[in-house]
C-alpha cells in the first residue's frame, strides 16, 4: 500500500502545483484582459501633489512628471489638465512644476495620489469642445454600440477608436483638429465598454473580437452618408482598426489608416501590464500562455493576420512606448513603404503620442489627410 499512498500523494502534489499554475497565470493576465476603460493602465506610476496654485502645479520628480507635453491629471474625485514644465520657477531638487492649464472637477490639494493621462477632456464633445454632436446607436455583433457623430461637410467620415485604459474621451484631443478639417467624424464605443455590451466571457480580446464593432462603425457610417471611410485607432483600437480594414466585408471603402501606439502583439502587452501589477518574473509566461487559452485562439496566435492593407497609413509611435513596442511598427511600415509613414515620438508613454508635442502631431496628420479629403 505504501508504494500506492506515495504515488497517490504525488500526483495529487502535481494536480495541485498544475492548478495553482493556471490560477497564477490567469491572475497575471487580468491587468491586459480586464482592464477597466477610462483609467490609466498601471504603467503609469502615481504622482503626489505637492502645491497648485496661480497656473502652476508642483508634483513628485520622476520620468513620468518630467515627460514633454500637455496631459491629463487623474485622481480619486479630480481631474485636471497640466501643461509643459516650468525649468524657472523654484522648486525643491524632489518636485517638478507644470503649468496648471485648468482643473476640471475637484481640487489638487497637497497629498492627492494623481497620475497623468492621455485624455485632456471630460465630457462630450459639446460640453468639452463646444461642438455640436448627436449621440446614436449602432448595430453590433452583441447589441447597440453607443457612439459620439459630429457632423461635417465631408463625404469621407473619420471613425475614430479608443483602446485599452480609455474610452471615447480620448477622441476628443483630436476631435477639434478634425472638425476644423470638416470631416464627419464618428466615435463609437466597443464591447467591453461601461456603456457597452460585455464580451461573453467579460473579458478584453486586444482586439483580437473587438474589431468587429468596429466593422459595425464602417457598416454604420456608410449606411447613413459616408462614401468613404477613414480609420483612426489608438493602441488596441489601432489594431482593431488594423483588423478592420484587412477582414472587413467593406475593406474597400477604408481610404485610410491613423495607428496611434499600436499593440500589434499581445504577448507584450500581457508581460508589460502584468509587470507594472508587480508580478514576479517566473509567472510572465505563465501570464501569456493563460491568456492564449482565454483569449480562444486554440493555440493560435491572435496577431498572426495583422499586415497592412493596400490603403495609405500613418503610424504614430515612439521607443518611450512600454506597453506596445514601436519596432513591431517600423517593421509593419518597412512591410509598405511606398504606403505607410512611421511619424517617430520621443517621450511619449503608450496612448500619448498626440499629448508629447499636439503641434507636430496635427501636422503631420494634415500633410496625411489632405489627399484623402
Amino acid at each position: 500500500m505504501r508504494p500506492v499512498k506515495a504515488t497517490a500523494v504525488a500526483v495529487s502534489a502535481v494536480v495541485a502545483a498544475g492548478a495553482a499554475s493556471v490560477a497564477a497565470g490567469r491572475m497575471a493576465s487580468d491587468p491586459a484582459l480586464k482592464a477597466p476603460p477610462d483609467r490609466p493602465l498601471p504603467t503609469e506610476p502615481k504622482l503626489t501633489v505637492h502645491r497648485a496654485a496661480a497656473g502652476e502645479v508642483t508634483l513628485t520628480r520622476g520620468l513620468a512628471a518630467l515627460r514633454p507635453g500637455t496631459y491629463g491629471l487623474t485622481g480619486a474625485g479630480v481631474h485636471a489638465v497640466c501643461g509643459p514644465v516650468l525649468p524657472n520657477v523654484p522648486h525643491s531638487a524632489d518636485t517638478v512644476v507644470r503649468r496648471l492649464e485648468r482643473v476640471s472637477y475637484g481640487s489638487l490639494d497637497p497629498g492627492t495620489a494623481v497620475r497623468l493621462t492621455p485624455d485632456l477632456h471630460v465630457g462630450d464633445p459639446t460640453t468639452a469642445l463646444g461642438l455640436a454632436h448627436t449621440g446614436v446607436e449602432i448595430p453590433g455583433e452583441l447589441g447597440a454600440l453607443p457612439a459620439w457623430f459630429v457632423p461635417g461637410a465631408r463625404r469621407t467620415w473619420v471613425i475614430a477608436v479608443h483602446g485599452l485604459g480609455a474610452g471615447r474621451t480620448h477622441a476628443l484631443n483630436v476631435l477639434g483638429f478634425l472638425h476644423r478639417r470638416r470631416f464627419p467624424v464618428l466615435v463609437p464605443a466597443h464591447r467591453g465598454d461601461e456603456d457597452a455590451p460585455r464580451s461573453p466571457d467579460g473579458l478584453n480580446h486586444l482586439g483580437t473580437t473587438e474589431w468587429r464593432d468596429v466593422d459595425a462603425a464602417i457598416r454604420y457610417a456608410l449606411g447613413h452618408g459616408a462614401d468613404r471611410v477613414i480609420l483612426l485607432g489608438w493602441s488596441t483600437g489601432a489594431a482593431m482598426a488594423l483588423r478592420a480594414a484587412t477582414h472587413s466585408g467593406l475593406a474597400d471603402r477604408v481610404s485610410g489608416l491613423v495607428l496611434d501606439s499600436p499593440a500589434l502583439d499581445w504577448r507584450t502587452t500581457v508581460r508589460s501590464l502584468a509587470t507594472a501589477r508587480h508580478t514576479p518574473g517566473a509567472l510572465l509566461p505563465l501570464a501569456v500562455r493563460a491568456a492564449l487559452g482565454r483569449l480562444g485562439a486554440d493555440g493560435r496566435d491572435p496577431d498572426d493576420a495583422l499586415a497592412l492593407p493596400a490603403v495609405p497609413t500613418l503610424v504614430f509611435h515612439g521607443p518611450d512606448d512600454t506597453v506596445a513596442p514601436w519596432d513591431l511598427s517600423r517593421r509593419l511600415v518597412a512591410t509598405a513603404p511606398a504606403l505607410a509613414t512611421l511619424h517617430e515620438v520621443r517621450g511619449a508613454p503608450h496612448g500619448a503620442m498626440w499629448n508629447a508635442d499636439p503641434a507636430a502631431y496635427e501636422e503631420a496628420l494634415r500633410r496625411f489627410l489632405t489627399p484623402l479629403m
